[in-house]
């Protein structure tokens, strides 16, 4: 009869599987994202022999066979991709919980959450918000950039504290103020023929070719009325939905275009900048919500945005006086 112990007997066919260890699920993903283990390494701040020793030991601890070793190298196999695929699913729960913990101790030096639409999120907003910053350093700010028709309902919602939009916001609950209105511009590359016009006018604009903007868009859609209406048989060579990258195909001689002034914000000294003839108005407007919890932030940020719009439509018109 046998004298083993069957209580080690039973510890030995059911023992636990060691607990995660958060440093080998780290050089995991590392390796995943890097490619290699010595570049995996190196974004952890370790040695590669290290990083070795914690894969080897996830694989033993965890019964799975994570990767394939072919001519030197680790090749992730399915089991290592779909495990890739929950740990990246955790690691951004972590960095939303990471940035949770930011804002709440941010709470207390005030924070703003500005919305401004797509069109207006480069260079000017960047302008905006650092001229702000540096007049309330204690500030945190957070910037997005959803869709024009999203930006009311999300300051109803106070997901946003303060938007700037092109449309207006029938709401009682909003309230709506003028940011800027100015009529388009014709923008055209340095050494453009239309730069030797003081202004530039429906007829100016036939058979050159033009850059568009979408015609789902706001500016799409009052450049393609003027069009229609003055019959201007466009050439229209390339059409884009965001505004920096219009103005950069401007800037590289594709065509010319017509934008809001705000619109050439960064790539002012790129391009040639006329009026257009007969004006094309365009405005924009900051929302906020009638109860809002930051309004004298928001009525702060508000005055920076209009001082900064007007300061660099100034100094753009002595381009063309």
């Amino acid at each position: 009869m046998s004298n083993r112990n069957p209580t080690a007997l039973y510890s030995q066919s059911y023992s636990m599987p060691r607990a995660l260890n958060l440093r080998q699920i780290e050089i995991f993903k590392a390796l995943i994202e890097h490619g290699t283990v010595s570049r995996a390494a190196e974004a952890l701040y370790i040695s590669q022999p290290a990083a070795s020793k914690l894969l080897m030991q996830l694989e033993k601890d965890n019964g799975l066979k994570l990767f394939d070793r072919y001519k030197g190298r680790l090749v992730p196999t399915a089991q290592g991709l779909r495990l890739h695929e929950e740990v990246a699913r955790i690691f951004v729960g972590v960095r939303q919980v990471e940035s949770a913990i930011g804002l709440i101790k941010r709470e207390d030096q005030g924070r703003l959450v500005v919305g401004v639409i797509p069109a207006l999120s480069g260079a000017y907003i960047q302008r905006t918000t650092m001229s702000f910053l540096k007049r309330n350093p204690n500030v945190y700010c957070w910037i997005k950039s959803p869709s024009s028709q999203w930006i009311p309902e999300y300051v109803l919602t106070r997901v946003l504290d303060i938007g700037i939009v092109t449309a207006r916001v029938e709401n009682p609950f909003i309230v709506t103020e003028p940011l800027f209105e100015h009529p388009l511009l014709c923008i055209m590359p340095l050494g453009h023929p239309l730069a030797e016009r003081k202004v530039v006018r429906p007829d100016d604009l036939n058979g050159v070719p033009f850059v568009a903007f979408n015609t789902e868009t706001y500016t799409g859609q009052k450049v393609s009325a003027m069009f229609d209406a003055y019959d201007v048989r466009s050439n229209v060579v390339l059409t884009a939905d965001s505004n920096s990258t219009l103005c950069h195909f401007v800037a590289a001689g594709l065509g010319v275009s017509l934008v809001h002034p705000l619109f050439i914000a960064g790539v002012e000294k790129q391009v040639v900048v006329r009026p257009f003839e007969p004006t094309i108005p365009l405005d924009f407007l900051v929302c906020f919500g009638r109860d809002a919890r930051n309004l004298p932030l928001i009525s702060e940020f508000a005055a920076e945005a209009r001082m900064m719009a007007t300061s660099f439509v100034d100094d753009l018109a002595k381009s063309w006086s």
